[in-house]
């Protein structure tokens, strides 16, 4: 197939401002490769914010171990090289993460794991100080996308077979040169439930000397074979240098996306950390979680769709302790805490079974080195899945594909 490929306009737009208690949403404005200047209907939305009283900050469980999980002889489990998570039913599959691969963290790549721990397989072959991140199956399990970043390179959207053949990497949205696609990056890439689309985070602009903030970040989407890009958000477009908009996650209907939002010294409210909502075509964006909660990463829906799994962060310092793991329904209540607090542990992503019956996600002693743990989806019989001594393994994104042979 011929790709198109489109330089983005740098159109002055017109923008007309709505009363600041007004809730606002933007349009998508047709199909085809949405030009940045062209396209713009509207100024940055401030969507209302959730109460405090609307969080339970205790753990529906007690503190979870894995010496707990392995004890548990109640739950169906099997035999695990560090752990005892709980056996999947027919329909869950391979675990991808990210995983370093030097002591120094510079260089990683993306793998696969099953849920007894027991069969891993590097997928991809990054070069030496290369980043190959985020990884996200597709929805048939056929198919991973991740992102891949290094030295001088800039963040590149890549797919892989689920068995680590054919990886190539998707087209750029920019003409290598444009003015309006310096130092861009494409990165966090996510499947829509049909498979006919990629939501990803696009940045560009220049960068503040003072605060190393990109000027411009927001949310696209795309065909897997790199044509027909969108942009669904424009949260930076009126404010330049506020923070980044990143890591989509689509609602099992594919009519909604879940993202984080975090804000740069100069946003308001400075270095701090949310979850977004917006519907699949660029409208009704709204915030899902109080500033104060200081949620970020990579949510995750549940299979039903009824609630979302999500990450907190309780500093802007990173691999600071004290988070947890919560879930939220989609319309903001019932926030729930999965994880003990307070706590001095590191947590990282997590994502639920494809039958919901269990979570995966990343955890680190402070100031340790992650590893890959599951749990059921009310928090309770923890299990480690990993075991790499100074190397590390975070970003847990749980499919349906088999092992192979």
């Amino acid at each position: 197939m011929t790709r198109t490929r489109t330089r983005l306009s740098r159109t002055t737009p017109t923008i007309h401002r709505t009363a600041p208690t007004t809730a606002r949403t933007r349009h998508r404005a047709g199909a085809g490769l949405l030009l940045a200047g062209t396209l713009l209907t509207g100024c940055g939305a401030q969507p209302g914010e959730i109460p405090l009283s609307e969080i339970r900050t205790e753990s529906p469980t007690p503190s979870p171990t894995v010496e707990a999980a392995v004890a548990d002889t109640t739950s169906d489990v099997v035999g695990a090289a560090a752990g005892a998570p709980a056996a999947p039913t027919a329909h869950n599959g391979l675990i991808a993460g990210r995983v370093f691969l030097d002591q120094d963290r510079l260089t990683s790549a993306i793998f696969t794991v099953t849920a007894d721990g027991r069969t891993r397989q590097q997928l991809t072959q990054p070069a030496d100080r290369t980043r190959d991140d985020h990884p996200a199956w597709s929805p048939d399990g056929t198919t991973l996308a991740f992102d891949r970043t290094g030295g001088d390179s800039p963040g590149r959207i890549w797919t892989t077979g689920a068995d680590g053949r054919n990886a190539h990497q998707l087209g750029s949205l920019c003409e290598e040169g444009a003015p309006d696609c310096l130092n861009e990056t494409e990165t966090t890439p996510a499947w829509s439930p049909d498979g006919k689309q990629l939501a990803f985070t696009r940045s560009w602009g220049t960068t503040d000397p003072t605060t190393e903030q990109i000027q411009y970040s927001d949310l696209y989407v795309i065909a897997p074979d790199g044509t027909t890009a969108q942009r669904l958000t424009f949260l930076t477009n009126d404010t330049p240098y506020s923070g980044v908009v990143t890591d989509p996650s689509w609602s099992p209907d594919g009519k909604q996306l879940v993202f984080s939002y975090r804000t740069s010294a100069t946003g308001r409210p400075a270095n701090s950390r949310a979850l977004y909502l917006v519907n699949a075509d660029g409208t009704g964006l709204r915030q899902l979680t109080p500033w104060e909660l200081r949620a970020g990463d990579r949510a995750n829906w549940s299979p039903d769709g009824s609630r979302i799994v999500f990450t907190t962060y309780p500093s802007d310092t990173e691999n600071a302790p004290g988070g947890g793991i919560y879930t939220v329904h989609p319309d903001g209540t019932a926030v729930e805490a999965l994880t003990p607090g307070p706590s001095d542990t590191i947590y990282g992503v997590a994502s639920y079974s494809p039958d919901g019956t269990a979570i995966a996600f990343a955890q680190a002693p402070a100031g340790g080195i992650s590893e890959l743990y599951t749990m059921r989806a009310d928090g309770s019989a923890v299990a480690r899945l990993s075991d790499t001594p100074g190397r590390g393994e975070s970003r847990p994104d749980w499919g349906t594909a088999q092992p192979q042979g």
